[in-house]
């Protein structure tokens, strides 16, 4: 992954209190309702196939609380089983490379034929294994790739039904323009997922962004703009079409004059994903692959930065499954807003939050009407102490523990403290 680009940020008009839509499972796969991805988007053996064996390997993911292993070969699903992680598999041989798997949808020669035996031999190489929840098929395309990848999604519900064909988009600082001088390929970023959704008929969005990274811990407004609008941009999108959709996020120095992964931006990361109504979190990278501080150096060693993910992950393995029975109904943000042009409150729910921090609010629905909130602690710096004021001023509110998923009583008069990047689950 990942040719970035630093352009003008995309202003998006947000209209983000829309009707609940169906996104809380993704329709048609074999996934059961507590899963929820936490992928580490990582080849098990390298872009090129490079490495024979790691010093830590899937086992180490496993420790680390992922639920999806990256990108795995066939020779990886015994011990994908063996540990009850899920994966992606890919190729329509052995040999095939990451990278040249990722670079044959480029070929516009590809006929319809031809990509649907390809992926034919793909899904028989992996067998009928529970492990394998889908197949990678192309990272960050262009538009004028979309009617070949269209064809693959079909060939991979036809040969493989109840897997997922893994499509991963650009974020919103790719290039824009005509189709020779841009990654995009369309006018603007709005058009190229609309084109996506219509042309490729995916099962779920995926993106990436790393602009929490690039503006130095959200120092930068520019590039922390990018951020949260993008965020707002696919969660519409998602809305839009019915859709879930995952956020592929950085867990490494992904420049080397970028801030490094930390407890503050990863929790920051995850918790402004799930608030917004994401269905999976992506790290960016696992193995350094020449990355700063990664959780897995150069040398295949643990870093710090390997010990404060399997934290985050932690937490996520314990949300997930419960943000996987809510659906969102609104994300607003204190005043002032940490950036220009996002939603303020009061939402449908929450009237106002009390903090000396900006703070993000997501509101959600349960499947038996039940309304729940996520508060989010949008700085990077210090710890926050805020109190909430509902709509329904007789509304009592549980706390959801991310330690073990269990409510307790929430006091209105105390607030609640939330660590730097942290967040909150109540339920009302």
């Amino acid at each position: 992954m990942k040719h970035l680009h630093l352009i003008a940020i995309l202003i998006f008009t947000l209209h983000v209190t829309v009707p609940a839509v169906g996104q809380t499972n993704v329709s048609g796969l074999d996934l059961p309702s507590s899963f929820f991805p936490v992928l580490c988007w990582d080849p098990q053996h390298g872009w090129n196939n490079q490495y024979a064996e790691r010093l830590n390997g899937l086992e180490s993911i496993k420790d680390c609380h992922f639920t999806l292993a990256g990108i795995v070969q066939t020779r990886d699903i015994e011990v994908c089983e063996e540990l009850g992680l899920k994966a992606f598999a890919f190729g329509d041989t052995d040999t095939v490379t990451m990278r040249q798997w990722n670079n044959l949808w480029d070929d516009t020669t590809l006929t319809d034929e031809v990509i649907e035996e390809k992926i034919r031999k793909m899904v028989e190489r992996t067998g009928d294994s529970e492990a394998i929840i889908g197949y990678f098929i192309c990272d960050e395309p262009g538009a004028s790739m979309f009617p070949r990848l269209a064809k693959a999604v079909e060939s991979v519900r036809k040969y493989a039904p109840g897997k997922l064909a893994y499509i991963n988009l650009f974020p919103d600082y790719a290039t824009l323009g005509a189709p020779d001088k841009s990654q995009l390929e369309t006018k603007t970023y709005q058009e190229h997922l609309d084109r996506y959704v219509t042309v490729v008929k995916p099962e779920i969005l995926s993106y990436d962004n790393y602009k929490v990274q690039y503006s130095m811990d959200l120092e930068d407004e520019s590039h922390a703009s990018s951020y949260y609008k993008n965020l707002i941009a696919i969660r519409q999108t998602a809305l839009k079409y019915g859709l879930p959709f995952w956020n592929i996020v950085s867990s490494n120095q992904i420049r080397p004059f970028t801030t490094i992964p930390s407890p503050a931006n990863l929790l920051f990361q995850a918790y402004t994903t799930l608030a917004a109504g994401g269905r999976g979190v992506t790290w960016y990278t696992y193995y350094s692959r020449g990355y700063g501080y990664a959780p897995i150096n150069m040398e295949g060693k643990k870093t710090q930065t390997w010990y404060y993910l399997k934290e985050v992950n932690r937490q996520l393995g314990v949300l997930g499954p419960i943000m996987n029975q809510i659906t969102t109904t609104g994300v607003y943000f204190t005043s002032p807003p940490p950036v220009n042009d996002l939603p303020g409150l009061p939402g449908m729910l929450v009237k106002e939050i009390e903090a000396e921090s900006p703070m993000m609010v997501g509101e959600f629905k349960g499947k038996d009407g039940e309304d729940y909130v996520m508060v989010v602690n949008l700085s990077l710096e210090k710890s926050a102490l805020f109190k909430i004021t509902l709509q329904d001023e007789n509304s009592r509110i549980k706390v959801i523990s991310s330690i073990d998923g269990e409510p307790t009583e929430f006091d209105f008069e105390e607030g609640y403290w939330l660590v730097a990047g942290q967040g909150v689950l109540f339920k009302l």
